[in-house]
């Protein structure tokens, strides 16, 4: 795992907790939230990375089902292209 992905999961396991991190070295400065173990951090990217996933996903099909409505009111998919859809 790189700086920023390990910098993404502590993040996203710790949302506002206080530290720093240089290169692989991690200063913990929070008094209210514990500092994660490196098998927290490793499974916090794995979660992290599903959790993208996810919302792409859920935004595609949310495009696709806005889409899907327009063509239902009968503009075509020229008509959405000159939309910017």
């Amino acid at each position: 795992m790189n700086h920023d992905e390990k910098l993404e999961a502590i993040v996203f396991i710790r949302p506002e907790a206080k530290f720093v991190l240089r290169g692989d070295d991690l200063e913990w400065l929070d008094d209210n939230q514990s500092q994660p173990t490196e098998s927290e951090i490793e499974a916090g990217w794995i979660a992290y990375q599903a959790k993208i996933e996810s919302d792409r996903a859920a935004e595609k099909a949310k495009r696709e089902a806005a889409l899907s409505k327009l063509e239902a009111l009968g503009l075509t998919t020229d008509d959405l292209k000159a939309l910017g859809l």
